[in-house]
């Protein structure tokens, strides 16, 4: 980067940086617009009926409602899996015992937009209320996790970062189960 200023600051929410960049090619281009938002974390959450807990929510940025997987805002020095458990409590009113990491993606490649921190929890189930604030209006929903399948593959998952955390999600399950076959349990 040769040079950068803000173009637009709405923060916490929003950074926007115009950028003069130059490529490893040696070419340079002005005006290139970067994007800086808050990392966030997202739950793929099983049930032990093998049920993924979603959410039917409404989606400003789709005008619709929307099947989507618990996620939040990480807070500052918040580590993101403590955020994840944190929204998957507060959004749905369930917890989990057995959390796995599947990685932590930039949103947008080119742009920035934010690090999504995706986690799988085995083991959901529902222990309080939901605790939403104003802005929230959830209304959580078990899923079978072949329905959710079916629903990434005729794209009626509307959003990139349940699409995405659902197929590390659903990928890790084949995964293991392909792991048990075979295998015999004393």
């Amino acid at each position: 980067m040769l040079s950068r200023e803000i173009a637009l600051d709405a923060s916490p929410w929003l950074r926007c940086w115009v950028e003069t960049v130059q490529l490893p090619s040696g070419k340079t281009y002005d005006d290139f617009y970067t994007v800086e938002m808050r990392d966030f974390a997202i739950v793929f959450a099983l049930t032990d009926a093998n049920e993924v807990v979603a959410e039917r929510n409404y989606r400003h940025g789709l005008g619709d409602i929307a099947i989507v997987l618990p996620a939040g805002f990480i807070d500052d020095g918040e580590e993101p899996l403590h955020a994840a458990q944190r929204e998957l409590r507060e959004e749905t009113g369930y917890e989990a015992s057995d959390w796995r990491d599947l990685g932590t993606y930039v949103m947008d490649g080119n742009r920035g937009c934010g690090h999504m921190h995706a986690f799988m929890a085995r083991g959901a189930r529902a222990s309080s209320h939901q605790e939403l604030d104003e802005m929230e209006q959830i209304q959580v929903e078990l899923l079978p996790a072949q329905r959710l399948s079916d629903m990434l593959l005729n794209c009626e998952v509307k959003t990139i970062a349940t699409a995405a955390a659902t197929g590390m999600a659903l990928h890790v399950l084949a995964q293991d189960e392909k792991s048990q076959i075979g295998r015999v349990h004393a």
